[in-house]
């Protein structure tokens, strides 16, 4: 599941970590503003693109929920701190096979220094993982996410306040199930924005449950249940707006539904910030959308199957119809007798992304590339190799070796 507790992996790495010697993570006020952006402390020099073909320089861009996200505050850096910890060693190698320029991994506790993000990636990436080529990343992005702030209300209307599903955004402690962008090109820090802070309340003809949520609730609680990013990402002379985000899943609810509508109303919003969102406001202050004709790519982990599922689908559909897009459609490859795709037991979907296994909701589509009409799509794909094929051990099992997602690749051209 999206909030998979990794029974077996974590229960193995609890017992060789001394964790009772970390700090878990202060309340924090939910009005304290924050930040933690790492980039290399040398000019944003673009290099140039690795690929090129008769059309221009050509960009892999990837998505991946690589849940990688641990029971305590702090474990994550801690096992990342090594070169052995086998579930990173999995989502490397996925990473490595793949070899994405930009890559966003969502369900990645954040810490403020950035030490779990630096230790993957110069641990397990930038290492080779059984062969394959290493793969470099010397630009990331990574900021605050609303997972684990305490709300101060009972926001789950058990009657108690306190606990993960209190907080703003779910989550044990500040951080968990965060999210972090990689990148083998230059950030423009200077001009990225993040909305973790933008109230449901100030969204237009929501879908916030008012009876469920009184006022003064209203008054504190955030739409993005993570955070929305735009990173500008700087490709060959050309910017590139990586929009980023993970609404919460439509699952874990009450009759009010608060889950499925905040997952609609999560993607609605990125699909609002691509035109016509006006009502935006960003952590700093500025208002509006996206700016008219940028080139841009939506990704992530957005809970959310058109066709399938516990998700109000309207937002989602209205986000793969959003004519400023192309939704390439990515499949996963055919295999002769490979018939049943998932532990499921459920037909095969070459569109999907997630397996929930059995007992739950199967193979869906929830993680998504959308690259904008401006760039041309060449290819794109979702790493699930068949049963016996090279590399399929990192996604067979359960719980899988890497996650129950996969990661999904799209290659666009920037033209000349």
């Amino acid at each position: 599941m999206h909030y998979l507790i990794r029974t077996a992996l974590a229960a193995a790495a609890v017992g060789a970590l001394a964790l009772g010697g970390t700090v878990p993570a202060q309340a924090r006020p939910v009005t304290e503003v924050r930040s933690s952006i790492v980039h290399p402390d040398s000019a944003a020099t673009a290099p140039v693109p690795e690929g090129f073909d008769a059309v221009g320089p050509r960009l892999r861009v990837a998505t991946f929920n690589a849940s990688l996200n641990r029971p305590q505050p702090g474990q994550l850096a801690l096992e990342l701190d090594s070169f052995v910890d086998p579930q990173a060693q999995a989502v490397a190698e996925i990473v490595q096979r793949s070899a994405p320029d930009v890559l966003l991994l969502n369900e990645f506790d954040h810490d403020a220094e950035g030490a779990a993000a630096e230790g993957f990636r110069d641990n397990y990436l930038a290492r080779s993982q059984r062969g394959q080529a290493h793969i470099d990343y010397p630009y990331m992005y990574l900021a605050p996410s609303n997972t684990g702030i305490p709300s101060g209300a009972d926001l789950d209307g058990d009657g108690v306040v306190g606990g993960p599903a209190d907080a703003l955004g779910y989550g044990d402690f500040e951080g968990q199930y965060g999210m972090v962008l990689y990148s083998k090109y230059p950030i423009d820090t200077a001009n990225v924005r993040t909305f973790q802070k933008f109230l449901w309340k100030d969204m237009p003809d929501s879908r916030l449950p008012t009876r469920h949520y009184d006022e003064l609730v209203r008054g504190v609680l955030r739409l993005p249940s993570k955070s929305m990013w735009d990173v500008p990402v700087q490709v060959g002379g050309q910017t590139v707006h990586v929009i980023a985000a993970h609404p919460t899943p439509p699952v874990f609810d009450g009759p009010e539904k608060r889950n499925q509508a905040r997952n609609h109303d999560e993607i609605r919003m990125v699909n609002d910030y691509l035109g016509g969102g006006s009502y935006i406001y960003d952590d700093a202050g500025k208002r509006g959308p996206l700016a008219p004709g940028s080139n841009f790519v939506v990704l992530g982990d957005l809970n959310a199957d058109p066709r399938s599922g516990d998700s109000s689908p309207e937002a989602i559909r209205a986000l793969l119809e959003n004519p400023l897009l192309v939704d390439p459609l990515p499949a996963v490859p055919q295999a002769a007798g490979d018939p049943v795709r998932g532990l499921a037991g459920i037909t095969r979907n070459v569109t999907g992304t997630a397996d929930f296994g059995q007992g739950s909701a199967g193979v869906l589509r929830v993680d998504y590339v959308l690259p904008s009409a401006t760039l041309p799509v060449r290819s794109s794909g979702v790493y699930w190799p068949a049963a016996g094929q090279d590399g399929a051990d990192l996604v067979s099992g359960w719980p899988p070796a890497s996650s129950d997602h996969r990661l999904v690749w799209v290659d666009v051209s920037l033209g000349n």
